[in-house]
Formats: structure tokens, C-alpha cells, sequence
């Protein structure tokens, strides 16, 4: 069985202990891949957060108890739902916590995101680690966060990338602006944030945004191309992103002060932004929907 034949074949519901995420460690290449599914929406529901948190919590206890502290060097955060990486922040849970004007709980959504969100910028704060997330499907929102928050941002081309909060009178709070512009500069960052468009594959890699462009289901193996790759000078890689992060850092501090700029921004919505948002919301169930009737489809071909 193959690498990637292995990987395919965990990505079951309840895998490895996990509810919305299915995890497989690669031990030959040090790599430990983490797949999201999140249910009734591939969007970040709470317990797909914890669940990050939980994996994330196993693989530093992993590393630090590994006779040889190298052992897992790159964690891969994927999605194994056709056609989408992430949609993003629960909009259902943000119009309701809106309306009801409950601000207690609606800064606690946004904390339980900015906490995975920060680790894998972070490499779980293991000098050795690299995150790698790879995009091969919708990236919106939320979704398009998580994606900029990795070391390396490998993703196919055709994949669709971009911040609709703007259409709701609202800015993407969970690091968006922070990561973005550690790539692209503030003022291209804002440009993004403030146009509410989605941007393909080819044109982010044109602007820098994502470090490899990975053909059509060549994701996963572009992945090991980039381990076989940095493998020749890895040790002045991470020397050089520590570097990074020593002129450049993301701080947790700087995550949670905008998330709350943000709480307070969404509770100012008016009418018309809640109704926009509604729509979006439609979307997403939608989306939801289209790809369980395509999954359905296809075990019943099968």
C-alpha cells in the first residue's frame, strides 16, 4: 500500500478518536496528517475545534517523549470533504449570538478559533516542526485563515480562496489580517480583506499568497515533493523561519485583541447585514447539502 493509498484509508468518522477529524502518521517521513469533516457543515463547529486542540495536545506529547525529537517534523492539515478545505466561522452560530446580543458567548466562539488557528502558526511551538495546510477544495472565511495560519500553504489549482465578510459589513477577526500580511504586506491584505472577492489557486500564488501550486488531486503528493525537497537544507529552513518570527512575529495577544475588535463589530450589525448574512448562511447549508447528495451519489455507484 501506498503513502497516500495508507492516508485514504483512515479517513473515516471516529478515526483515531477524533469526531470531526481523521488523523494518519506517516512514521517513515515524519509526517502527521489531519483531516477535517466536519458535520452538518464542513465549517468550524466547536467540536472540530476541540478536536484540533486534542490532536494537537497528542502530537506534542508525541514529539516530546520521541527518543529522537525529530521524529515528526511536518503536520499536515487537510480536508477529506470533496471540493472544500473550510467555510469558515458557524454563521448560523454567529447570526443567532447576534441577534440575542450575547457577547460572553460569541468572544467564546471566536477564542475556541483563534486557538488552533494559533498553534499551527505556532508549529506547536516545537522548534522542529513544520505545518504545512493544504487547500484542495473552497477555502472561505475562517477556512482561508486556518490555510494562511500554516508554515507552508500548498493548495491545487482551481481551489477558490476569499473574505465574504465584507458583504455582511464585517472583516474576517481571526487572524486574517495578522497572517495575510506577514505574506503580501498590509496594504494588498487590505485589498483582499476589502474586496469580498474569491480568488483562485493561480492568481494567490501569483501574489504570493500560497507557496506551491499543486495540480488537480496532486496535493497530497506534492506534499511529500516539498518534505523531499526541503529535506537538502532543512536545518537553515527552520533557521530562517525562526528568523522570520523573531521580525515578524504573530503573537496570541495580537489574535485575541482583534478577535475582539471583532466580537464588537459583528454586534453592531445592523438589519440589513443580518439578512445578508442569512443569505449567506443558505449558502453554506447549501453547499452542505450538495455535497451529501454527491456522496450519497457515489456509494450508491459504488
Amino acid at each position: 500500500m501506498s503513502h497516500l493509498q495508507s492516508i485514504q484509508s483512515t479517513l473515516q468518522p471516529g478515526s483515531n478518536n477524533y469526531t470531526q477529524l481523521a488523523t494518519y502518521l506517516d512514521t517513515h517521513n515524519g509526517i502527521a496528517w489531519g483531516y477535517m469533516h466536519a458535520e452538518p457543515r464542513p465549517c468550524y463547529t466547536y467540536t472540530l475545534l476541540t478536536d484540533f486542540m486534542r490532536w494537537f495536545t497528542d502530537l506534542s506529547e508525541l514529539i516530546d517523549s520521541s527518543p529522537k525529537q525529530g521524529e515528526i517534523s511536518y503536520a499536515v492539515i487537510a480536508s477529506s470533504v470533496a471540493g472544500v478545505f473550510n467555510l469558515g466561522g458557524d454563521l448560523s452560530l454567529f447570526h443567532r449570538l447576534i441577534l440575542e446580543k450575547d457577547r460572553p458567548n460569541l468572544l467564546k466562539y471566536a477564542r475556541a478559533c483563534i486557538e488552533p488557528l494559533y498553534m499551527i502558526a505556532a508549529h506547536l511551538n516545537r522548534p522542529n516542526l513544520k505545518t504545512i495546510t493544504l487547500v484542495q477544495g473552497d477555502a472561505l472565511g475562517g477556512g482561508f485563515e486556518c490555510a494562511l495560519s500554516g508554515n507552508a500553504l500548498i493548495a491545487e489549482r482551481g481551489c477558490k480562496m476569499g473574505f465574504p465578510e465584507i458583504l455582511f459589513n464585517l472583516f474576517p477577526g481571526m487572524g486574517a489580517l495578522t497572517l495575510l500580511s506577514r505574506r503580501i504586506g498590509y496594504q494588498k491584505a487590505e485589498q483582499i480583506i476589502l474586496s469580498g472577492k474569491l480568488y483562485s489557486a493561480e492568481e494567490l500564488y501569483e501574489m504570493g499568497v500560497i507557496d506551491v501550486l499543486a495540480e488537480p488531486g496532486e496535493g497530497e503528493q506534492a506534499v511529500y515533493d516539498f518534505v523531499r525537497r526541503e529535506a537538502r537544507a532543512r536545518n537553515g529552513t527552520l533557521a530562517l523561519r525562526a528568523a522570520r518570527e523573531v521580525s515578524q512575529p504573530v503573537s496570541y495577544d495580537e489574535l485575541m485583541r482583534i478577535t475582539e475588535i471583532w466580537v464588537d463589530a459583528a454586534l453592531r450589525l445592523g438589519s440589513k447585514d443580518l439578512r445578508m448574512m442569512e443569505r449567506l448562511v443558505s449558502r453554506q447549508n447549501g453547499k452542505a447539502e450538495n455535497l451529501a447528495s454527491q456522496a450519497q451519489g457515489a456509494l450508491l455507484a459504488g
